[in-house]
């Protein structure tokens, strides 16, 4: 049941952040189906490999894709339980999703394009980066709940105080920000740039095409409703009753879509040798965090 919820909430997430954008910046904009029309697209249409590519660029968007289907499956959404959930999924939770970016760096790698050598080298520094705060936030929730899982960290996480209001407002902060670098959007990098000296994520798939696009943008529409829903349920657990839960849950993620569209559409790209200070002041977050809660 979490997993089609996610998977659901990936349909639209994009399509509305696009569509927040262009309400901020005063045009009608596309429709927020737009982004799975594209896929739709794609889906009709052959894929082209260079002869100089090998087996790892053909596998690297099918593995890319499935890794984060099956990260999707750890993650739980409230009561409901994950698919797979067991004691610290939350460490096969990050891993599953590097093995995916791993194949996605080297089948970049693969074309042998010194533009997609770039980028896998920025995409894999950021990751690199970014994985202590996640690991620091969530072990920091597992030591103030006594657990090691997603479903029983935040099915014991409640609302006591105005400390654990201040701890879920971080955690919530720093989880929606590692959501943005992991999918390579503001203000660590611009998916609408083409000038490839700038570009992360975008530079490392120019070679790819029809079907294997497709799964890599779906992959991309279903980690900004993975990260999201971590955010839900930092919030959900409180509740009880289904609907609520599921109300909860598509309010949520609406709300974690509008932000990303306002901060895309209000903030700048940082500079790239800026965006590792950034990084690791999440980092700090997480650690101010885990200070906190000890």
């Amino acid at each position: 049941m979490s997993f089609l919820l996610i998977l659901l909430a990936s349909f639209i997430f994009t399509g509305i952040v696009i569509r927040t954008k262009s309400i901020a910046q005063g045009r009608k904009g596309p429709s927020i189906w737009q982004p799975m029309y594209d896929i739709f697209k794609l889906l009709r249409k052959g894929s082209v490999y260079s002869t100089a590519s090998s087996w790892i660029f053909k596998v690297a968007p099918t593995l890319y894709f499935a890794s984060v289907v099956v990260a999707c499956m750890v993650v739980p959404v409230g009561q409901m339980g994950s698919a797979i959930g067991f004691a610290g999924d939350f460490i096969f939770f990050a891993y599953v999703l590097g093995f995916g970016k791993f194949f996605t760096i080297i089948g970049a790698l693969d074309t042998a394009s010194s533009f997609e050598g770039m980028g896998s080298a920025r995409e894999a520094l950021f990751s690199m980066l970014v994985e202590p705060a996640f690991f620091i936030l969530i072990g920091s929730l597992g030591l103030l709940t006594g657990n090691t899982s997603f479903a029983d960290i935040f099915a014991q996480f409640h609302f006591e105080g105005e400390i654990s209001y201040a701890i879920a407002a971080i955690a919530a902060f720093v989880l929606l920000m590692i959501c943005m670098i992991e999918n390579s959007r503001m203000p660590v990098d611009d998916p609408k740039t083409h000038l490839e000296l700038t570009m992360i994520h975008e530079v490392m798939v120019l070679d790819n095409s029809g079907v294997d696009m497709a799964m890599i943008h779906q992959a991309t529409n279903m980690k900004f409703a993975l990260y999201s829903a971590l955010i839900v349920n930092l919030f959900i657990g409180a509740v009880s009753e289904t609907w609520m839960q599921l109300a909860m849950f598509f309010g949520i993620e609406l709300v974690c879509a509008i932000i990303v569209g306002i901060i895309e559409s209000f903030m700048a790209r940082y500079r790239m040798t800026h965006n590792a200070q950034f990084i690791l002041v999440l980092t700090s977050l997480a650690l101010l965090l885990y200070f906190g809660i000890k």
